[in-house]
């Protein structure tokens, strides 16, 4: 951020505020942990805060401190309009366009409030009057640690802020492997320790709650793995029938992908999973170096995200997706080699 746009957050945040603070659709850990960690840093500031997330979200983020006065737009729909409707601050954190909230979008994009992004994501659209955007960020949480101390506040990161940064910075790294994971990166986190995130506790929270019916789900992924070894690519299926056979909860595919990203060689692995209650298929897209999966669903598959991790959709069959998938892997096949 520039100094002009710190001293102008700092002025819209001098006297108490009605703040909404939205994550993506579908949120994920850095969104759920982000957005409540931004809560705590706004109540310290009494502000009359409040967190509107678009839908549910799996359980194994339901221990965050604070999680549990969240708003799930699609649960309380008319609370969280009167709320959105009189809000004079909008933040929007871990996405960069509206389209990203789903069902939210109309009566987000009809509200008066003055609107302050924070995000990592390519491409933003212009809809913030302040923005926060860097894509070299590891997460939005290490950005959220950021903006606490842009604005002079470091000091009173507390255990619960602490304990929602380390969650998001820890999640969207995949536990710090990922290239954007720097070494100011690990100094935060060490930082987020001292003040009372307890890493072993929230990496146990978060990785070792799997449920019976979700390692079975994984072991069917495993299992349905195709290698197109011509162009260093994975990809893996899920049918309805299979989600519906291992009692599929939200949030249980989360991380399959990388297991094909895990294969010697691989460069670009994929995951498509059909959706139980809309007629398309979800993907997930991961890869290493310098391929751009952010391009390529951009181009091909209604999506974005990074360089190395983004998503897309497809509304034709199972079968077609698979099909133009590897049809048009043809058009890579230097750069994947």
């Amino acid at each position: 951020m520039t100094e002009a746009e710190i001293q102008g957050v700092k002025t819209l945040l001098e006297t108490p505020k009605n703040i909404v603070i939205i994550p993506h659709k579908n949120p994920d850990g850095d969104a759920i942990g982000s957005t409540l960690a931004l809560w705590h840093y706004l109540k310290k500031g009494e502000h009359n805060a409040v967190i509107v997330a678009p839908n549910d979200y799996p359980n194994f983020l339901k221990w965050m401190p604070g999680e549990a006065e969240i708003v799930k737009f699609d649960y309380e729909k008319d609370r969280a309009k009167t709320l959105l409707k009189d809000a004079n601050v909008i933040f929007t954190l871990d996405f960069n366009d509206l389209s990203r909230i789903g069902d939210m979008q109309t009566t987000v994009s009809a509200c008066e409030a003055t609107f302050v992004m924070i995000d990592h994501h390519q491409q933003p659209s212009d809809y913030a009057k302040y923005m926060y955007s860097d894509t070299s960020m590891s997460s939005t949480c290490e950005m959220v640690y950021n903006f606490i101390s842009f604005l002079g506040d470091e000091e009173i990161i507390n255990a619960e802020m602490a304990t929602c940064m380390y969650t998001g910075i820890m999640t969207d790294t995949g536990s710090f492997r990922f290239k954007a994971t720097t070494s100011t990166t690990h100094r935060i986190i060490a930082n987020l320790m001292d003040k009372g995130a307890e890493n072993a506790s929230i990496h146990n929270s978060i990785y070792d709650t799997n449920s019976l019916s979700r390692l079975q789900l994984l072991g069917c992924a495993l299992k349905n793995l195709v290698v197109l070894e011509a162009y260093n690519t994975v990809y893996i299926t899920i049918s309805k029938e299979e989600l519906i056979r291992y009692d599929f909860k939200k949030g249980d595919t989360e991380g399959f992908v990388n297991y094909g990203l895990s294969l010697k060689g691989i460069k670009f692995a994929a995951i498509f999973i059909e959706n139980l209650q809309e007629p398309y298929v979800k993907m997930s897209l991961r890869s290493k170096g310098d391929f751009s999966v952010n391009e390529f669903a951009r181009a091909h598959f209604n999506g974005g995200g990074h360089t190395n991790a983004a998503g897309g959709r497809s509304e034709a069959s199972m079968e077609d997706t698979v099909k133009k998938f590897t049809e048009i892997l043809t058009s890579y096949k230097s750069v994947l080699n």
